[in-house]
């Protein structure tokens, strides 16, 4: 992998380039990272298996646990931030601090979060991330039954008393 100057676009070996800030910038507009046109989510956060407009397979996607913690980053900033302002500007009551802030959080947590995560798998598109690449080799995961009867009549304890 190569960086090609300061546009962001890296070259994989022969392979075409893809722009990595603008698939994320088309991922979290909730776009196709490939065409920019289809939509990338088929209900809230559920990704499409593929672009209705280019076929491009999303699937491959693995954003997992990611976008609620940059979701809670980015929230965090906001809400604690104004919560400061506030409390040092007009030091409402108590009771006012949550009637203001916990439904706020709430609300740009769940405006945030399609958003958040369109953007980590435009990235992960970009980068040619888990399937994105269709010449990489299949990541092979071995079951852990798999191990279990490898051993044949012998039983592995799987408790861990001495």
């Amino acid at each position: 992998m190569q960086k090609a100057g300061s546009s962001g676009v890296y070259h994989y070996g022969g392979k075409p380039a893809r722009p990595i800030f603008g698939s994320m910038l088309r991922g979290a507009v909730l776009r196709c990272p490939a065409c920019g046109i289809g939509a990338m989510f088929r209900r809230y956060l559920k990704v499409a298996d593929a672009c209705p407009r280019c076929g491009e397979e999303l699937h491959h996607h693995r954003a997992d646990d990611a976008p609620a913690y940059f979701t809670i980053v980015i929230v965090g900033h906001i809400v604690v931030s104004l919560v400061l302002a506030v409390e040092m500007a007009y030091r409402p009551e108590l009771w006012l601090h949550m009637a203001l802030w916990l439904p706020l959080t709430v609300i740009l947590t769940l405006l945030f979060l399609p958003s958040v995560k369109g953007a980590l798998v435009g990235l992960q598109w970009a980068l040619r991330m888990h399937g994105f690449d269709p010449d990489a080799e299949e990541e092979i995961v071995p079951a852990f039954d798999a191990d279990l009867a490898q051993d044949g009549a012998q039983s592995r304890r799987l408790d861990f008393r001495p």
